[in-house]
């Protein structure tokens, strides 16, 4: 008897199952085909209704057009016939009541109509329109504000084509509209529907013209003038959120627009899915609800085992909740199929918006080539396992170094994708990239230690020739001496900061010592070049200093070696230490300047003794 129930049981609770999914899967199935025929009908009436905007901003380029081949003008500044003419195609065009004006090539107004103030010529609304026109199209500036003849804040319109004079395009003429009182807009607001909203906006994403009179000006949501800028000709669903309202809006660029303007039509999510949707919905929650039936019978058999599973799974997921590591699965394109709360916490994007995103879009643009080559041989191998660091940006673009360990999971059906576990190791880099700074850096001056230029010179030649240019400073001990140690800190900060704006891009500077530092020049082959860069080292230091409020002169002597690649980097060192300290012997760089210094070609001694 007890074997007949279970088997009641499990039959049941299957074809209610079967049922349930069967319905589900028809009914998506409708859902899909009746969102495709809507669609496409929503995508060729935004498509059409573009393009009647378009042809009506046309026939206002035309008439512009006309009116510029049909006047001969004189093209002069502030010419009394240009500015008749002017007045009187204003008074008398339906396209551009507002203002015209005449300007060469490079913007320099040279006369406009009398009727209405005119955004200046710097305004940046001018900017798209000189772009156009440059590419050989009419120009349509951005919206621009000005104050009216009234002192009433206006937006206003410019739209631009060239004059030309015997058959050479000798300037421009400019015709203004106020965009409230355009044809256009009187047309757009005309046809305004309680279940959406639309609007021209310029390349900018201000809106130009909008069914809604008080929206002029206004610029629209990031993400559709995102997906306006990427679209050239074509259209383009977009989907947001109003604060807390699903929107979605058909994005439509194509040839009639002008230059980078756009057609949008807006509306809420559930105006745009419409009684389909909760039809869908319906259905769903009936056949949820069988589902449930046929769930209590599994559940009231089966208690005792639920209740421990969901005690397993609830100390799972708050241990899961709270680990400070984030996980990630990834599909085979490297979007993001799940990311874990910690996820977004870390990198402070909102819960479940990186869902869906590419993950190279977080990773640090240096650091994106080597992640895709990771992520291709990641993919390439079966149960593949690969760790490596990198940078990746948060919500505000800020980088911080993470710990990666990626596993190749694409073979197992419960996940199906690449499997990161990512660790926060922003503070462990941080420590060793002061410890690496410190090691090789002087602690004084900031500038690279001895060790660290011997590396670079070292480095550098193995593939090129380095002058080497050897300073050591004139009367520096009398300074410590006279106004102590402190002082004599701050004079040599004050050196470096001297030489650093004495050598070049690619030149290596370093202290070397107390009152010793080192100038690499790599790929510098010619004598008179490193003499030139010696000049400089040594007028800049023998300028005064001011320290600690006292004034002090000193001076360098500067030793010169240039050395190949064949050459021993501490012999091209000590080289240029001898030859230093033969302008030292000549009584410092002053002196040795005066009296020239004999070249130093091999170094003849180990040691030296230092002369102040």
């Amino acid at each position: 008897m007890r074997l007949r129930s279970w088997i009641a049981v499990v039959v049941s609770v299957l074809l209610l199952m079967a049922v349930g999914i069967v319905g589900v899967v028809v009914n998506r199935s409708a859902l899909r085909a009746a969102d495709t025929v809507h669609h496409s009908d929503s995508r060729a009436l935004a498509v059409n209704n573009a393009t009647l905007a378009g042809q009506v901003i046309q026939l206002s380029i035309r008439e512009l057009k006309a009116f510029a081949d049909s006047h001969p003008f004189a093209f002069g500044a502030g010419n009394a016939g240009d500015r008749r003419a002017l007045d009187g195609y204003v008074a008398k065009s339906a396209s551009f009541p507002y203002g015209a004006a005449i300007t060469t090539l490079d913007g320099t107004v040279l006369n406009a109509s009398s009727t209405n103030p005119l955004p200046p010529p710097t305004d940046a609304g001018y900017g798209p329109m000189r772009a156009l026109l440059l590419a050989g199209k009419f120009g349509a500036s951005a919206v621009m504000q000005v104050k009216d003849a009234d002192g009433t804040l206006v937006w206003v319109l410019a739209f631009a084509v060239p004059i030309k004079s015997k058959g050479v395009t000798a300037a421009l003429l400019i015709g203004y509209n106020k965009v409230a009182d355009t044809t256009l807009q009187a047309y757009i607001a005309r046809i305004k529907s309680a279940a959406h909203l639309t609007e021209i906006i310029d390349s900018t994403g201000r809106i130009g013209f909008t069914s809604e009179n008080q929206r002029i000006g206004l610029r629209v949501h990031e993400r559709v003038i995102a997906a306006a800028a990427k679209l050239t000709d074509g259209s383009a669903f977009v989907r947001y959120r109003s604060g807390d309202t699903p929107m979605v809006a058909i994005v439509v660029r194509n040839d009639s627009l002008p230059g980078g303007w756009t057609y949008v039509r807006t509306q809420t999510q559930a105006s745009f899915d419409g009684a389909v949707h909760s039809r869908s919905q319906t259905i769903n929650l009936t056949l949820l609800a069988m589902l449930l039936i046929g769930a209590v019978g599994i559940s009231a058999l089966g208690y005792r085992t639920q209740v421990q599973r969901r005690r397993a799974d609830e100390r799972f997921q708050a241990l899961f909740l709270h680990a400070p590591d984030m996980v990630a699965v990834l599909d085979a394109d490297g979007r993001v199929a799940y990311s874990s709360p910690s996820a977004a916490s870390v990198l402070h994007f909102a819960a479940g918006s990186l869902r869906g995103s590419s993950v190279f879009e977080l990773v640090h643009p240096d650091d994106r080539p080597r992640m895709r080559e990771a992520f291709a041989t990641l993919l390439s191998e079966r149960d593949a396992v690969l760790r490596l660091q990198t940078r990746i940006l948060n919500r505000a673009g800020k980088a911080t170094w993470f710990e990666f360990t990626a596993s190749n999971q694409m073979q197992n059906p419960a996940l199906t994708g690449i499997v990161i576990n990512a660790r926060d190791i922003s503070e462990n880099r941080a420590f060793q990239e002061r410890l690496h700074h410190e090691a090789t850096h002087d602690a004084l001056t900031g500038l690279p230690n001895r060790r660290r230029m011997q590396d670079a010179l070292g480095t550098s030649l193995r593939d090129e020739p380095v002058a080497v240019l050897f300073v050591d400073l004139d009367g520096f001990k009398p300074v410590n001496d006279a106004h102590g140690h402190e002082a004599g800190d701050e004079l040599l900060r004050q050196v470096a900061e001297r030489l650093s704006a004495c050598v070049r891009a690619d030149d290596v500077l370093a202290r070397v010592g107390g009152d010793e530092f080192v100038v690499l020049m790599p790929g510098v082959t010619a004598q008179a070049d490193a003499d030139a860069m010696s000049n400089r080292v040594r007028i800049a230091v023998e300028r005064p200093f001011q320290v600690l409020g006292a004034e002090i002169v000193i001076g360098a002597s500067v030793g010169v070696h240039l050395a190949t690649p064949a050459d021993d980097p501490d012999q091209a060192l000590r080289a240029a230490d001898h030859a230093m300290y033969a302008v030292k012997h000549l009584g410092g760089g002053r002196r040795a300047n005066a009296v020239g210094v004999p070249e130093q070609r091999e170094p003849a001694r180990v040691g030296r003794h230092r002369a102040e």
